[in-house]
């Protein structure tokens, strides 16, 4: 058995993408009076907000452990857990007594990137059959799926069940999904969840982000809180030249100056806006929530910090220099394949593709070897590294859906989020032996019929505490799961992690303009000064109205957990 990282998810697309599925959705949701606390029972309705402490311990699901197949690197310091050795078909366990469905037709909204297999394809089926429902899918274009999303939610016609990424969570989407999914507490809150045993697995942090509107309402797909980008580089062409990793940003600047070849077709870096900020101890920019953090007892936002500045201009004097790739600089082509071709030494992008690329260039360029630098802090010292949120895709069942419907749906969460070594696991992320993968060397090798069908589907609608397996490259395993437990001992959570927040209708667009601002200022289209202004005017406009509603919010409800 050897799935990929599991609850893994590619990087946020770009917020100004999804400003169109927000108007849409607005329709969708009332305004309100604010509410700081949740609301007890049934169908909450609470529009703004989050909930945490004695109010979230009502709703949230009992942990209970569980433990098929001792994983070879133990989880720490917030990373996933690791195996790096295949389990044997005659060895995989069953995690789920017996079929749990009871036959309901259940409609499944969800993002796929890349071509959608037909929908009563074998895969599908061997999963409806193994739990005894019959999924239809509706698979949409994940570029996209931001405004198909916001008309959906604006519509009478939505699915039984809709996945959302956090990156859609953009405007009044979080309200629409409120008003319109199930609370799910009744069904899972305390010890309901052991109805459900793989569930009542999942991290406890994974489902207080999953709180909306005062209920639990989300499926989560639990994440490692350590950040998820990592700093790449080609580990091959180091070597060779005798370069050493850099340990600060200068000696990252003096090295790119060093390694760039324009007339040779080489540049040092494509964009690395990300990295830097995570070298200048910049506060997450995945989820609002995080932009806000208390320093010296003060409630400040990642955009209000000499950091942030010091990061763009940091970013800035790479692309004067002429380091960073030109197609970079016009956002355009695809940062990873520049790298495998050698056009770029060193990209940031989802941990994830240190499989990936690894396992593409296997036959195709045998020399080729890629790793990651530990994020160093720009000035040479220790970085301050943030946590990310510990769930970032959720499905949402339908609020309109009949009892017997969502005890089907939690059958299909449950049936997929079973752990490692378990024949339910190898199913969800393998198929069918023989139709959608062969065994060789021991180790399960998708066809093509498994590369088309079994992608991008049942694996959003549940899934374990976060791992990664890949027995057919033990090592890049091993690298995956020490770089970020290296990089989770320098991590600290904010005030707002693990909680999934509602912000005000009228201010939840306020800040949608920095990350076109962020892009133009590295690029040279715009000045520093040109973000001192935005700053200014988005505290006139209502960022410090803001600030004091999260301020009260923190005072009233305190943090999901300890900020440290």
């Amino acid at each position: 058995m050897t799935p990929n990282s599991s609850s893994a998810a590619g990087p946020a697309p770009s917020r100004r993408s999804f400003l169109a599925s927000a108007a849409v959705a607005a329709a969708a949701v009332a305004g309100g009076v604010p509410l700081l606390t949740a609301c007890g029972g049934g169908q909450s309705r609470q529009k703004e907000g989050a909930t945490s402490g004695k109010d979230a311990a009502k709703i949230l699901p009992a942990f209970a452990a569980r433990t098929v197949v001792s994983p070879d690197i133990a989880a720490r310091n917030g990373s996933a857990a690791g195996f790096t050795t295949a389990v044997a078909a005659a060895r995989l366990k069953a995690s789920v007594a017996r079929k749990a469905g009871r036959g309901s037709a259940i409609r499944i909204m969800a993002p796929l990137w890349g071509s959608p297999p037909k929908g009563d394809n074998p895969y599908y089926r061997a999963m409806d059959d193994a739990i005894g429902v019959r999924t239809v899918w509706q698979n949409q274009d994940g570029s996209t799926y931001d405004e198909k999303l916001g008309a959906v939610l604006a519509s009478s016609g939505i699915p039984d069940v809709v996945v959302v990424p956090a990156w859609n969570l953009t405007g009044r989407i979080p309200g629409a999904i409120g008003a319109k999914f199930a609370d799910l507490g009744p069904y899972l809150s305390g010890d309901k969840v052991r109805a459900y045993p793989n569930l009542a697995a999942v991290p406890t942090d994974a489902w207080q982000r999953s709180i909306f509107g005062g209920a639990l309402r989300g499926i989560p797909m639990p994440a490692p809180y350590v950040g998820n980008i990592a700093p790449f580089y080609r580990q091959d062409v180091f070597e060779e030249r005798g370069w050493r990793a850099p340990s600060s940003a200068a000696a990252l600047f003096a090295w790119a100056k060093e390694a760039t070849s324009a007339k040779a077709k080489v540049w040092a870096c494509d964009d690395l806006k990300w990295t830097a900020f995570n070298m200048f101890g910049v506060l997450p920019g995945s989820d609002k929530a995080l932009w806000w953090n208390t320093v010296d007892g003060k409630l400040v936002n990642r955009v209000e910090t000499e950091e942030y500045l010091e990061a763009l201009e940091w970013v800035r004097t790479l692309y004067a220099a002429g380091v960073v790739h030109p197609d970079a600089k016009a956002a355009r082509g695809d940062a990873g394949n520049r790298f495998t071709a050698g056009q770029v030494l060193v990209y940031n992008q989802d941990l994830s593709h240190w499989y990936t690329k690894s396992a593409e260039q296997k036959t195709r360029n045998p020399g080729f070897r890629m790793g990651a630098f530990d994020i160093p802090g720009h000035d040479g010292s220790a970085p301050r590294l943030y946590a990310t949120q510990p769930a970032n895709i959720w499905a949402f069942v339908n609020a309109d859906a009949p009892q017997a419907l969502v005890e089907d749906v939690l059958a299909v969460a449950d049936f997929c989020a079973a752990p490692y070594g378990t024949k339910e696991r190898m199913l969800t992320d393998y198929g069918v032996e023989g139709v959608h993968y062969t065994i060789s060397g021991g180790v399960p090798v998708k066809t093509d019929a498994g590369h088309l069908q079994v992608t991008g589907a049942f694996d959003y609608l549940g899934d374990p505490a976060p791992y990664i397996a890949h027995p057919d490259l033990p090592g890049i395993t091993r690298l995956q799961v020490e770089w970020q437990q290296r990089m989770g001992a320098l991590t600290r959570k904010t005030a707002f992690y693990g909680l999934t927040v509602t912000e005000p209708n009228r201010w939840t667009n306020l800040a949608d303009d920095f990350e076109q601002l962020e892009d133009d200022v590295v690029r040279g289209r715009k000045k520093i000064g040109d973000v001192r202004r935005a700053v200014a005017e988005w505290r006139s406009a209502g960022g410090d109205r803001l600030r004091d509603w999260y301020r009260k919010l923190l005072d009233e409800n305190g943090p999901a957990t300890a900020a440290h």
